[in-house]
């Protein structure tokens, strides 16, 4: 059972609204002259009811995320393996230009709806001790489901802009003392959080959709990993925790691969299942489906939009002959195309005979919905074309067909050459066919935030890192194997000397493509510009050294007393 998709909205505006008196981009007079419509304030938090509705609405924030076009545009554009498709506002941030600067929408998003989220913890912590009446197991539970939510935020910040603000207190009025803290405090902070937050976690139960101990054993594993590459916070036993934590996660808890990769993404009750460590609730009843925005005016302004992941990755297939747009295919916003990286070198086809997830990745079949409709026709290798209804419409095969046996075939074939940014491979793990209408953006299913499968991936990179290739090797072909077309797992197995780094930065792909890993991967390894020059056209005239970082919001440094000299821009911004 989905359980905490409903929060109280009293308390989360009351709480909230605070978080946003301090980070809105309204000035602080207008602040100032706020009429509050909820008289629930802040002692709310101390009763065990409203403890709990702050917990709830700790978790809504994860909601701002993922799911959500801002992170996605800032985690799978301008990578490697990711580019643009024909539509869209964001193009820039994958081609690098100068428009990406301290104006930018989607992280001036993020930072303020993660920094209303800390504020919001911040109170709940600090009322936790006053607490009586709730149950001391419980209340421990729900300050160490705080911390990890908290730790988590700050991970994506830090990552993101480098030092930034870091708050553990609570602010009840508004402020325009900021400061950027060091990279190594916010680590140090974070870390603090999550190992603290382990005694009084519970491992995996039925209680699905809260923090557990294996999730925040995961992040933690991903924590080090990544502090391990960071010239400012490193520490010489990072790589050695990392891989600690991941076998941990491994080894001491019920979560399992599934059989079959494709199995992962199954809509509906399928995403509860033992792969995954920890999910963003979504849920088909639209009045759940909110964030924990609200802004400075007197009106809420919490907006209904679901996961809207299944929009980003579909091709414009519903203008093509024998098509229209359904539900079962997608609404097609055309945002992230592949690049031939991820489709030729990713994906190789000669693998694709024992690897099964380039064919359970992409969508290769459409079939007709609109036999009637008879053009336009892109397949240059015939003229007219004729269907009835369910006859296949369009077909990928993934490689070159030649033009003469694609002639013979009574469908549009879509082929490399082909493609272009309307026309290209669907990424089909966040397709969702729940939805009610063709046109609904609000998709139901859950977004998987960490899973097992990367679980094993962390720790093969981590002893990797450490000079322990044979023992990264078992880690790596327990993925392959659950990869493997049926006969082929053996085939799927790899050696010590090919468990390279190099080996991992593609088998991360092969596995977690569209995940919203990517460009934090090419990050913490160093070779975010080299890649994005060598294998993203569409970025590589533009990308410099500074982009591993990404701009401060200019509202923040507005808002800070002292403006730029006490809260600087990144360089290059």
């Amino acid at each position: 059972m989905k359980t905490y998709k409903i929060f109280i909205r009293s308390f989360t505006h009351s709480v909230l609204i605070v978080s946003a008196l301090l980070l809105s981009t309204t000035g602080c007079k207008d602040l100032l002259q706020e009429d509050p419509i909820s008289q629930v304030g802040s002692q709310y938090a101390t009763t065990p009811n409203g403890f709990e509705a702050v917990v709830k609405a700790a978790y809504s924030s994860l909601r701002e995320y993922y799911g959500r076009e801002d992170a996605m545009t800032l985690t799978v554009f301008g990578t490697d393996t990711y580019t643009m498709g024909s539509d869209g506002s964001f193009k820039f941030v994958n081609q690098y230009t100068s428009q990406i600067d301290g104006r930018l929408g989607v992280t001036n998003n993020i930072w303020n709806a993660f920094y209303k989220a800390i504020n919001t913890i911040n109170v709940a912590l600090e009322a936790a001790p006053t607490i009586t009446g709730l149950d001391e197991t419980i209340k421990k539970r729900r300050i160490s489901e705080l911390k990890f939510l908290r730790a988590h935020h700050y991970f994506i910040l830090v990552q993101m802009f480098g030092p930034v603000t870091l708050l553990t207190k609570g602010n009840l009025v508004p402020t325009k003392e900021f400061t950027r803290s060091p990279v190594k405090e916010v680590y140090a902070q974070i870390v603090t959080d999550l190992e603290s937050s382990l005694t009084d976690l519970t491992p995996p139960t039925t209680d699905y959709g809260r923090v557990t101990k294996g999730a925040a054993e995961h992040l933690l594993a991903k924590v080090y990993l990544t502090k391990a590459t960071d010239k400012d916070a490193m520490a010489a036993d990072d790589f050695a925790k990392a891989a600690t934590y991941a076998q941990n996660v491994i080894k001491n808890y019920s979560y399992s691969l599934l059989p079959d990769f494709a199995s992962v993404f199954v809509q509906g009750g399928g995403e509860v299942n033992n792969e995954v460590i920890f999910a963003t609730q979504y849920t088909s009843e639209p009045i759940t489906n909110i964030g924990s925005g609200f802004n400075s005016t007197t009106t809420s302004t919490v907006t209904i939009n679901g996961n809207q992941t299944h929009l980003y990755f579909v091709m414009e297939y519903d203008n093509q002959a024998g098509m229209q747009r359904d539900i079962v295919n997608g609404r097609p916003f055309r945002r992230f195309m592949p690049t031939p990286y991820l489709l030729n070198v990713v994906f190789a086809e000669k693998d694709r005979v024992i690897d099964s997830r380039y064919k359970k990745t992409f969508k290769d079949t459409w079939y007709s919905n609109n036999p009637s409709k008879t053009t336009p026709i892109f397949d240059n290798s015939k003229t007219a074309l004729k269907f009835v209804a369910g006859d296949t419409a369009i077909f990928i095969p993934g490689y070159e067909m030649p033009l003469a046996e694609r002639a013979k075939r009574r469908y549009q074939v879509l082929v490399p050459s082909l493609y272009k940014p309307n026309l290209f491979p669907n990424l089909q793990k966040f397709m969702d066919a729940l939805r009610p209408d063709r046109t609904y953006e609000a998709g139901s299913r859950d977004f998987i935030m960490f899973r097992l499968a990367e679980t094993y991936l962390i720790a093969a990179e981590a002893l990797i890192k450490q000079g322990k290739a044979a023992d990264a090797v078992p880690f790596i072909n327990a993925v392959r194997r659950r990869a493997a077309w049926a006969g082929k797992e053996k085939d799927m197995e790899i050696t010590a000397a090919q468990a390279t780094m190099d080996f991992i930065m593609e088998e991360r792909e092969r596995e977690l493509a569209g995940e919203m890993h990517r460009w934090f991967d090419l990050k913490r390894w160093g070779n975010l510009v080299e890649r994005v020059k060598a294998y993203n056209a569409d970025g590589a005239p533009n990308v410099k050294d500074f982009h591993v970082l990404r701009p401060i919001p200019q509202d923040q440094i507005d808002r800070t007393a002292g403006g730029a000299a006490k809260y600087p821009q990144n360089p290059g911004y």
